[in-house]
């Protein structure tokens, strides 16, 4: 039931006194202001007023109680672009649990992928209780081993990371995990979720992150229940969730967009701060992805982009087969595993120095159904269309694969075909048998390296024709590179959370092209280097 403070002007919370009773809810919210103050920037020294959205989440986090007299939410999931003023938030819930929730020895931690990580909302919350002499005269600050003891209540606040912690012992009452996204595995995570408060009446385990990356990561997972719940599609009541993020078709350069999922612009955030980042992330393509993540919150496919996605689209001119026929062709062969996908990708480069491309993909067929479910990707559907080959059994039967280059050879005149060493020996062997020529191709920076760069030249430029092939294009969207001392690069797979081994294959027949073809990079009066 609301009280009446929920029913007067938002600006009444920021009243420190009044004189009715209220709700747990109200309650919360105005003890931010009352004991805790900004830290650092142009709000330093001022009371902590929450903002719109912060508010909404203190409120029905410490308001909405069960018939038990109990609160509701356990789990607090948190996903907001950076600087919008999480950290700030998580230091003031980690406070209140430890200060001012009624527990009897309350224990809090602060937990992250490292102790740095760790120690940020830790540190935000003791500059918060330095500042305030009530807060510091209850309690001892332990600097050396990054902990806040209460002095009356038995209580603790201290940090934990994934470095080094134990795998029993905790007690939790309140839990800020922060940057889920940075976690490298699941450990830290469970240890910490897992039944740690189950001693508790009411623990919360408040989690703050930006968007990741590794949709193999506990983050993901994570996320994705959040979502659902967000959604209504699964229900679990004792989780409340509160996500700021761009759709996946939102145009990241509108503005609008950006205050949509940014909920502090012109508050802390300065929009101009925005704008810069955009505009360097516009001109220098492997940057498209941080700003996506950091400041639209979006869940991408790796760190660091290597290929525009919307310049690779603009290249989607159809491929004429019959203007090709007879054509030389240069051919790249990457087998990758026998139980996941083989790619070969032929390139014709014409006169005008466009490169003309036709991919080829295979499959196993009785682990196509179970990919397609686990992986979120229409394998069934690609292969139901012809664009991927299933062939039969549970491994990719090679077979196949020489046959249809031996066919392609009809229509085409395959100059050369380039493959990577690892286990493609018997097929090349098999191929130059049928009268390939076959050329092997290291996967190192001194082979991969200069192709690599010309792949993303060539796309700048506009000078690939794909034909719009859907399962190169996902391939494309996925890659990871990496980079040497001396700024060579090349496609990383360990990295690539997922597959990318038509464009490995692409990468291959390029450079086979630009060795017997025209000389010359499509793009020679630019030096792009990758960040």
């Amino acid at each position: 039931m609301k009280c009446s403070m929920c029913k007067k002007d938002k600006k009444a919370y920021e009243m420190f006194k009044h004189d009715t009773d209220i709700c747990k809810g109200c309650e919360a919210v105005r003890w931010f202001p009352k004991y805790l103050s900004h830290t650092s920037g142009k709000w330093k020294g001022q009371p902590f007023i929450l903002f719109d959205w912060q508010r909404e989440i203190i409120y029905n986090l410490f308001g909405t109680i069960k018939k038990n007299g109990k609160r509701k939410y356990n789990f607090v999931y948190i996903e907001v672009p950076k600087k919008n003023g999480k950290s700030e938030l998580a230091a003031g819930v980690a406070i209140k649990l430890a200060f001012a929730d009624g527990e009897a020895s309350p224990e809090i931690y602060s937990a992250a992928c490292d102790r740095d990580q760790a120690n940020i909302v830790f540190g935000v919350a003791r500059k918060m209780v330095i500042a305030n002499k009530e807060l510091a005269k209850r309690c001892k600050i332990i600097e050396s081993t990054k902990r806040i003891v209460h002095n009356t209540n038995g209580g603790i606040y201290r940090i934990v990371s994934a470095e080094a912690y134990s795998k029993d012992g905790y007690n939790i009452h309140g839990l800020i995990f922060d940057e889920l996204h940075r976690q490298r595995n699941r450990e830290l995570y469970d240890t910490m979720t897992m039944g740690a408060g189950d001693a508790r009446d009411q623990p919360v385990f408040f989690m703050i992150t930006t968007a990741g990356y590794d949709r193999n990561s506990i983050c993901w997972e994570v996320h994705e229940k959040a979502r659902q719940v967000k959604e209504g599609t699964l229900k679990l009541d004792n989780w409340l969730v509160s996500m700021y993020s761009a759709d996946e078709k939102d145009d990241w350069a509108d503005e609008k967009v950006w205050a949509a999922c940014n909920p502090s612009l012109n508050k802390i955030i300065d929009i101009e701060k925005v704008r810069l980042a955009y505009n360097e992330a516009k001109e220098v393509p492997p940057l498209e992805n941080d700003f996506r993540r950091k400041r639209l919150n979006q869940w991408v496919k790796q760190e660091s982009r290597y290929l525009p996605m919307k310049k690779w689209d603009e290249c989607d001119r159809n491929i004429d087969k019959l203007a090709l026929k007879g054509k030389y062709f240069y051919g790249g062969l990457d087998l990758a595993s026998s139980t996941d996908i083989a790619a070969f990708v032929m390139v014709h480069k014409d006169e005008d120095r466009f490169y003309h491309v036709l991919p080829f993909f295979w499959v196993p067929e009785e682990a196509i159904e179970i990919r397609s479910r686990r992986d979120k990707v229409p394998y069934a559907e690609w292969a139901a269309e012809g664009l991927i080959e299933a062939t039969p059994g549970n491994v990719i039967d090679y077979a196949h694969i020489e046959a249809k280059i031996d066919d392609l050879q009809n229509d085409y005149d395959i100059q050369e075909i380039a493959f990577d060493r690892w286990g493609a020996v018997q097929i090349s062997q098999n191929l130059e048998e049928k009268g390939f020529t076959v050329v092997p191709f290291g996967q190192g920076y001194a082979s991969m390296g200069e192709p690599t760069k010309e792949l993303l030249k060539i796309v700048l430029a506009g000078k690939l024709i794909h034909g719009a092939n859907p399962v190169l294009r996902w391939m494309a969207d996925n890659v990871v590179v990496r980079m040497d001392p001396a700024e060579n690069y090349k496609p990383d797979k360990s990295k690539s959370t997922e597959r990318i081994d038509g464009i490995v294959a692409l990468i291959m027949a390029i450079s086979r092209a630009d060795v017997h073809g025209q000389s010359g990079s499509v793009y020679d009066d630019h030096d792009l280097i990758l960040i």
